[in-house]
């Protein structure tokens, strides 16, 4: 759903509002609501949090978020997942884990709903990239595809034949996996 206001609404404005559910994001000037997840998003949602984190947390090298606002570069976007290196995670005067995250993940991953445009989707990823984000992923669970957004280089296509592995920031290069895998957890692996 996009909302667009009578008037001009900055960034600071549009995070004065109250939260929705879904989640809106404020994109060059307009409020678009998030597609509800269904359950292909969510089960892949799950399993790459966890599979990130089982390499990247132990340690303190990184942490994944799901769903988590960052807002940046004029921008507020909530990815799906999000990942940032332990010493880019926001913190409060305590010490402890800010409530709000004011750049671009290192690596952003977007799961496609049934509804929602991959355009906008793969908008955000390259906001995220031209502010600092490493990589970005669009798993795409109904084609069984994921495109990889290096920073550096052309975006790749993988897909569910594809048992190479696939690419991942340096940060995360102990994580190993592939598109036949991830399309497998959508059988109850």
């Amino acid at each position: 759903m996009v909302q667009t206001p009578i008037k001009p609404l900055t960034l600071e404005a549009f995070l004065e509002l109250p939260e929705t559910k879904p989640a809106s994001e404020f994109v060059q000037g307009r409020i678009l609501q998030k597609a509800m997840p269904k359950g292909k998003h969510s089960r892949l949602q799950k399993k790459l949090l966890f599979q990130i984190d089982s390499i990247v947390t132990p340690d303190e090298v990184a942490e994944s978020f799901p769903e988590l606002r960052c807002s940046f570069g004029g921008r507020s976007i909530v990815p799906d997942v999000c990942v940032f290196t332990w010493a880019r995670i926001p913190r409060d005067a305590d010490g402890e884990i800010a409530n709000t995250f004011d750049r671009a993940p290192n690596w952003t991953i977007e799961i496609i709903s049934p509804d929602p445009s991959s355009t906008k989707v793969v908008n955000n990823i390259l906001h995220c990239l031209d502010h600092g984000c490493e990589m970005g992923w669009m798993v795409n669970p109904e084609d069984k595809e994921i495109t990889v957004f290096p920073v550096a280089s052309r975006s790749r296509l993988f897909t569910l034949e594809s048992t190479e592995p696939l690419p991942v920031p340096a940060f995360s290069s102990a994580l190993s996996l592939t598109a036949t895998e991830i399309f497998g957890w959508l059988g109850g692996e």
